[in-house]
């Protein structure tokens, strides 16, 4: 059974909190750009010493401005700043500046007393049994507390059983929201109407006869509807993701990219634009879970807190990596998502383990 871990806040009656100066700050002066010395936050709890107090920034997020709003922190992206705002300042996290980071508020993961022990980094090789089972609960428990994203790549809609297994999650209330591009939504969308992805038969992978148009033409007819919704509509499509996406009324984003066709009509391509409507669905997140798309998961991780705060309370929000390359998993803590559990596997195959042990037939 799965237990959400108790937060452990700071300490603020000890005397070097107590004793702390109050933060500084500096007005904007013009729209987007931030005052010298501005203080950039990190995916941490964040505390602010006001009045005598020490307030949490509640809704924080990597690299991104502080602004004062008399007694309470907002944090936004530098871009969003505008003239009058009230920025905080200070470089330095450890109360000395008025602000202070709070790594360790959830207790560490389980490990071996030891110095030396194989296996220490996770790989191809290490066991991930435990990681599938811990991943199960915290979705069912989830499904009932929380609110579940999941940012995908196009490997999922390539083939039928990975399909058929994603539906199954959105239809059984385990998906809450869907971060992807053109690629996911266009072969999905393929699959659903003429059973190919890239042309090729998503169960037996042969291809077929001028197959290499299939997308392309899909794309066309989907313009033509005027939306993914509609296509699916229009054409009584039920099966695969973006499908149980409409008839579930599970939102969702995709962001373009330079090399898109098309692309689909929902595909947004002002990169600004995509990274708000990303984060109005990361905002809502408890559970993060990332497949096979390297510049997604980075992006959603970067805009992606450690911690949510809930009804008041202060818990841990969890973001999962999941890709055949390792070298993908170690990006995403590389760019600082150090809170993300990595599992190496094939996101096919992670699908639809998934979704059995949840209760698929």
């Amino acid at each position: 059974m799965f237990v959400l871990p108790a937060y452990s806040a700071p300490d603020f009656m000890q005397e070097c909190f107590v004793n702390a100066p109050e933060i500084r700050t500096a007005v904007c002066e013009e729209d987007g750009l931030a005052p010298e010395y501005f203080h950039s936050t990190s995916m941490f709890p964040e505390y602010f010493h006001h009045d005598g107090t020490w307030v949490l920034a509640e809704e924080s997020r990597m690299d991104c401005c502080v602004i004062f709003n008399g007694n309470s922190f907002a944090v936004t992206e530098p871009r969003r700043l505008k003239k009058g705002d009230i920025v905080v300042l200070g470089r330095e996290e450890d109360g000395s500046e008025g602000i202070y980071v709070h790594a360790g508020g959830f207790p560490e993961k389980e490990r071996s007393g030891d110095v030396f022990a194989f296996r220490q980094r996770r790989s191809r090789e290490t066991a991930f049994s435990r990681d599938y089972d811990r991943f199960v609960e915290l979705l069912r428990y989830e499904k009932d507390h929380g609110n579940i994203v999941w940012v995908m790549g196009p490997a999922c809609s390539f083939d039928y059983d990975s399909r058929r297994s994603f539906a199954w999650l959105i239809e059984n209330g385990y998906v809450n929201g869907l971060l992807a591009g053109n690629a996911l939504a266009t072969h999905d969308l393929e699959a659903a109407h003429l059973h190919t992805a890239l042309g090729q038969d998503i169960y037996t992978g042969i291809s077929a006869p001028l197959g290499h148009y299939n997308h392309l033409d899909v794309i066309n007819r989907v313009r033509a509807s005027g939306s993914v919704r509609d296509f699916v509509i229009d054409h009584d499509l039920h099966d695969g993701i973006m499908a149980s996406c409409v008839r579930h009324e599970v939102p969702f984003v995709l962001a373009g990219s330079i090399r898109d066709d098309g692309p689909l009509p929902d595909v947004i391509t002002d990169t600004r634009k995509a990274q708000d409507a990303m984060r109005d669905i990361i905002r809502r997140a408890t559970t993060v879970v990332c497949l096979a798309t390297q510049l997604h998961t980075i992006a959603s991780g970067n805009m992606t807190p450690s911690f949510r705060v809930v009804n008041g309370i202060v818990r841990p929000l969890y973001i999962y990596c999941v890709d055949i390359s390792e070298f993908v998993t170690n990006k995403l803590h590389d760019r600082g998502t150090l809170s993300a559990v990595s599992i190496t596997a094939n996101v096919q195959d992670f699908a639809v383990i998934t979704a059995r042990n949840l209760g698929m037939q």
